[in-house]
This record gives C-alpha cells, sequence and structure tokens, in this order.
C-alpha cells in the first residue's frame, strides 16, 4: 500500500508523526511518502517536499511565498500522477489542504483529512469546499460530526490528541524537581504564546503581571513554557524576574502548576486536562479582534470554555478587558486555591469523560486503510 500525507506546521508534523508510527505498526507493507517535517522524517516517511517550504509568516510574507507554494502543489500532484497513492492524508492546515485535497481527488485518489477546520466557530460558508476537498474528515472535538453531518461531509470523531498526550507527562513534583522549585510552595504557569505576534503582544503584559504577583504572593514560584522555534533570550522579560523557563519540546513535559495565566489556544485545553485553574488572556491588533468578534457565533474564545459548554470556566480576559489589574483580580483567588479554583477543577473533571480514551493516531491509520481498501 502507498499511502501520501502532508504536515504544513510544527503542530500537524508531530499529529501526522503519530499516524506514521501507527500505520507502520499495523503493517509493514506499507510505502509513506509526503510533505514532512522532522517528526514524521523520524517516524518512518519518506520526504516528498519539506514541511518547511509552505512557512510563511505573516500576509506580506505569504504573498511572497505563493509562487514557492505554488510549486509544493505541483510537485505533489506530479508525483500523485505517476506514484497513484491508495490513499491521502492531510492533516489540518485546511488553507492549503483543501486546495490540494480537491485536485487529488479530481485524479481519482481519496482523502482523509485529520484535523477538521472549525468551520462552526467562523467560515461555515466554507463547508462547501471542505466537502469537496475530501471522502472523509476525521474529527478531534465529539461535537464536531453532527455539524459537519448537517453541511453533508462524512466526518467521525477519532479521540483528541491533546486529551492522550495529557494523561501523560510531569507530575507536580517531577515539575519541581525539573524547576528547582520548593513542592510547598505554589506555583505559576506563565504561557505567552508561540506566535511572534502572540508573544509580542503578550509578553510586556505577562512580565507586568508577574512584577504585581511577587509583589501580592511573594511566596510564588513561577514557571514559563518556552515554545519550539523561540529563542531564550525573547523570555527575557520574565525570567529576569526570576521565572524558570521549560522547553516545550522536552520530553513528557507538562506544566502541573497551581494556577496559570495562558493566551487562548491549545495551551489553555492543556492546561485544563491538566486540571489547572487559569486565566485565559488575549491581545492583538483591533482589526483582528473586531473581525473575530463579528465572525465567530461563539461566546467563548477557549478550547475547553467551548467543550464545557461554552461558557467562561476560565475567566476570559480580551482585549480591552485584558488589563493587568482584571487578570490579577481573578488570578489571586485561584492561587488561593479557595472557591474559584474548586470551581474549575470541579468542571475539568468533566473534560477527559467528554474527549474519551481513544487514541486519534489508531483511529485515522485504520480510517486510512479502510478508505483505500475501497
Amino acid at each position: 500500500m502507498r499511502i501520501f500525507i502532508s504536515a504544513g506546521e510544527v503542530s500537524g508534523d508531530l499529529h501526522a508523526a503519530e499516524v506514521v508510527q501507527a500505520l507502520l505498526q499495523q503493517s509493514k507493507k506499507i510505502s509513506i511518502h509526503g510533505i514532512a517535517g522532522p517528526n514524521m522524517q523520524k517516524s518512518g516517511c519518506h520526504t516528498l517536499v519539506p514541511m518547511s517550504d509552505l512557512e510563511a509568516m505573516g500576509i506580506s510574507d505569504v504573498i511572497r511565498a505563493l509562487p514557492r507554494i505554488h510549486r509544493v502543489q505541483s510537485d505533489v500532484l506530479s508525483w500523485a500522477a505517476e506514484s497513484r497513492p491508495d490513499v491521502a492524508i492531510l492533516v489540518d492546515y485546511p488553507g492549503f489542504h483543501m486546495r490540494l485535497g480537491a485536485k487529488l481527488r479530481r485524479m481519482g485518489i481519496p482523502v482523509l483529512h485529520y484535523i477538521a477546520p472549525k468551520l462552526w466557530a467562523w467560515g461555515a460558508w466554507r463547508a462547501k469546499r471542505l466537502k469537496q476537498s475530501q471522502d472523509k474528515l476525521a474529527c478531534i472535538f465529539p461535537f464536531e460530526p453532527d455539524w459537519f453531518a448537517a453541511h453533508g461531509i462524512d466526518a467521525h470523531y477519532v479521540g483528541n490528541p491533546t486529551a492522550k498526550h495529557c494523561k501523560q507527562g510531569w507530575t507536580r513534583q517531577q515539575l519541581c524537581e525539573i524547576a528547582s522549585f520548593e513542592p510547598e510552595r505554589p506555583v505559576l504557569a506563565l504561557l505567552p504564546g508561540s506566535r511572534p505576534g502572540e508573544l509580542r503582544d503578550h509578553l510586556p503584559l505577562l512580565a507586568e503581571v508577574l512584577a504585581h504577583v511577587k509583589q501580592a504572593s511573594p511566596n510564588c514560584q513561577y514557571v514559563v513554557s518556552q515554545a519550539p522555534g523561540v529563542g531564550k533570550e525573547v523570555y527575557e522579560p520574565l525570567t529576569s524576574q526570576g521565572a524558570v523557563l521549560v522547553d516545550r519540546m522536552a520530553g513528557d513535559f507538562s506544566l502541573r502548576a497551581d494556577a496559570a495565566v495562558a493566551v487562548s489556544g491549545t495551551a489553555t485545553l492543556e492546561l485544563a486536562l491538566w486540571n489547572v485553574p487559569t486565566v485565559l488572556v488575549y491581545r492583538s491588533s483591533w482589526l483582528t479582534v473586531f473581525l473575530a468578534r463579528k465572525l465567530v457565533r461563539l461566546r467563548c474564545a477557549g478550547l475547553a470554555n467551548i467543550l464545557l459548554g461554552d461558557r467562561p470556566v476560565m475567566p476570559e480576559l480580551i482585549q480591552e478587558a485584558c488589563t493587568v489589574e482584571a487578570i490579577m483580580r481573578e488570578l489571586l483567588p485561584l492561587l488561593e486555591n479557595g472557591e474559584a479554583a474548586a470551581h474549575q477543577h470541579q468542571a475539568f473533571a468533566t473534560l477527559q469523560e467528554i474527549l474519551g480514551n481513544d487514541d486519534p493516531a489508531i483511529a485515522v491509520a485504520r480510517m486510512a486503510k479502510e478508505l483505500a481498501a475501497k
């Protein structure tokens, strides 16, 4: 069996690598080629095009990269026309993959898209394009199949990769040992985001919050998550105040702290699954936030809050509400481990049940083989 698999960014590379491993564990008579990042390559995927060829940050960079991105697509389609893979697995990265998937399907190659684009939040008009670009959709949130089915898309819940990984990782005791913390003192995790724009908008804010926490709760200890590809010097506003930097890509990474302040994103779902009471924050350009408020049809921004009934279990401080004073007002009760923290702990206890225990990589590998056999 010949399989094509593609990822376009760091998180997709990690998820795709697990699918590659699952496929090769199920059968050795499989040849896997693709647009591959380093983790996919280590797992046994033969590289047609390095994933780095798709990298582009910001609108101007994307425009400059268009000829290169077009060449990547042309190279993949030429290979597919000659090699005729039995199935294509496209992981996340919907802008590029919806175009590529539609063209692969026109060549008669079945397509499985893993990690559904969040059209239920905004962009429902793109459901028609998504329908044309895949034969089956592997979803990572349990409410998604019903939404996509209403738009004529064959979608299946395969489990959630974040939930799978958050069952493992460092205990609080191990985190304290790694960071040289005193276990009896509270630990505050600070997560300023991973993208350049997020770091630019949130590092100064979290540095100011840290200065206030040091005054209000002098017994506290501080840990900061270092994002992949971001130099240690970027975090100097926090580390210069005594925060300990921990590599996000370290084996068994987890931040089972006593409380956290985190930029909206997958990190807030991880924190909920680690049972860490959290204040969610987000700042961006006025245009980005204006458009989000106009287009997004949900009350909440955080994935954990959305999964827990679209209600702010984690307080959400967005844009003009995201001030140092407001963050401190929400954060200090969490550090005191009182009623506010207990409220979040109680809600987070149900989150793992909602997401279930399935291994998504194994389920995706099974779906791909079934699709190839048709």
